[in-house]
């Protein structure tokens, strides 16, 4: 994508102001439209440990299909990006006895890539059972469920987990510890925290904390989030002027960061069968809007905020997967949050540096830019939304 982007800006270059203009809403559209195809984005896998006196269990839910293919998924944002891809679709094809077999067959391999440590001792890990969900949707990422189990040597040394940086990265939480149970963002082969057996609770560092949650939110919004990104464009694309895009900006903002924080901590909750489609159905009004009117009033403020308290509820979802970081549940939900903002202020600013600082100004910027970029999102919008409401109406 980025060769792209630098053949296309030389290109621009060597044109004159109209020419380079049609050229750009047509690329802007083309990207625009082939977003919903990008159904292979890598998703780190969730963890939950438990450590007794004598005895570890590992639960793992990961997409089972890219370890298998052989993926290196260090640095990797779509499985489409690695040379193994059509293997990896084959793999999403098969039926879930067959991965589930495949898995089995696979594990002496498999487990010499994932770490479990005690006292400077290697645990042995023993594949108790494979979950393959049977999802009908072959297009996206399927999720599995490993049980791992292990037994502990004599004494009281604490567990390391840690696995292969070509697994990804990992959302590791520690059961059946209380409230300030450890929860660890782990990357690049990193290793947990020393978790003590019997359920103690474990200290984490804050800037630790700090660190692994913005990079969460952010990663969320990129190359994550693509509902988002599609309505944070729909508010760049009715204005390039700062103060009416700063309106909608701020309104959104504030709403999602009240419904995160609601959510998150089990006030408010709404199931993902609501969410989903509302937040698809945001997207299409949006670029609706865009088209039919050519102001900000205060009617599309308010549209704006209701929307963005639905997507505070699904920006909840995810947070809820991964769960909040050792007695630093304020500390994780702001670092995850600001990590979302800078993701969408990434994204108003690469829009920005790519259409409006060129042509936001001019007189033909509605008609030849804005409104067609605007029907493509609300195509995908609606799309998205009928899709959503079929899929959980299964």
């Amino acid at each position: 994508m980025t060769k792209i982007l630098l053949t296309l800006f030389q290109r621009l270059a060597r044109r004159d102001a109209k020419s380079r203009a049609r050229q750009l809403a047509a690329a802007c559209l083309a990207m625009v439209v082939t977003l919903p195809v990008l159904a292979h984005e890598t998703r780190p896998a969730v963890g939950d440990l438990s450590v007794q006196d004598d005895r570890v269990t590992l639960t793992l839910r990961m997409v089972l299909e890219a370890p298998l293919a052989g993926i290196d998924l260090q640095g990797l944002d779509d499985t489409n990006d690695a040379p193994e891809a059509a293997l990896y679709d084959r793999l999403r094809q098969a039926p879930p006895a067959a991965l589930a077999a495949q898995t089995r067959a696979a594990w002496p391999d498999l487990s010499g890539r994932i770490h479990l440590e005690s006292g400077g001792t290697a645990l042995r890990l023993t594949l108790e059972a494979v979950r393959v969900e049977d999802d009908p949707n072959p297009d996206l990422p399927r999720d599995s469920v490993l049980t791992v189990t292990a037994a502990l040597p004599p004494g009281t040394a604490p567990v390391v987990f840690s696995w292969d940086p070509t697994l990804g990265p990992i959302a590791l939480r520690q059961q059946d510890a209380g409230p300030d149970a450890y929860t660890g963002y782990l990357t690049d082969g990193a290793a947990s925290l020393p978790i003590p057996r019997g359920g103690g609770a474990v200290a984490a560092d804050p800037f630790d904390t700090l660190r692994a949650y913005v990079v969460i939110g952010f990663n969320h919004i990129l190359p994550k989030g693509l509902d988002h990104i599609l309505f944070v464009l729909g508010l760049f694309f009715f204005s390039t002027r700062m103060r009416p895009l700063l309106v909608q900006v701020t309104t959104f903002t504030v709403a999602h960061t009240v419904t995160l924080a609601l959510a998150t901590f089990n006030v408010i909750s709404l199931p993902p069968t609501i969410v989903e489609p509302l937040i698809a159905a945001s997207i299409a009004y949006i670029a609706a809007e865009n088209i039919f009117m050519r102001r900000v009033t205060p009617w599309r403020t308010v549209v704006i905020f209701v929307f963005g308290l639905l997507h505070g509820l699904g920006f909840a979802s995810v947070l809820g997967d991964i769960g909040l970081s050792t007695g630093q549940a304020a500390l994780s939900l702001i670092a995850f949050n600001i990590g979302v903002e800078l993701g969408q202020l990434t994204v108003i600013a690469a829009a920005y540096l790519a259409v409006g600082l060129w042509f936001g100004r001019t007189d033909w910027y509605r008609g030849v830019i804005a409104v067609p970029a605007s029907v493509a999102i609300g195509i995908i919008g609606t799309y998205w939304f009928v899709e959503r409401l079929g899929a959980f109406a299964a």
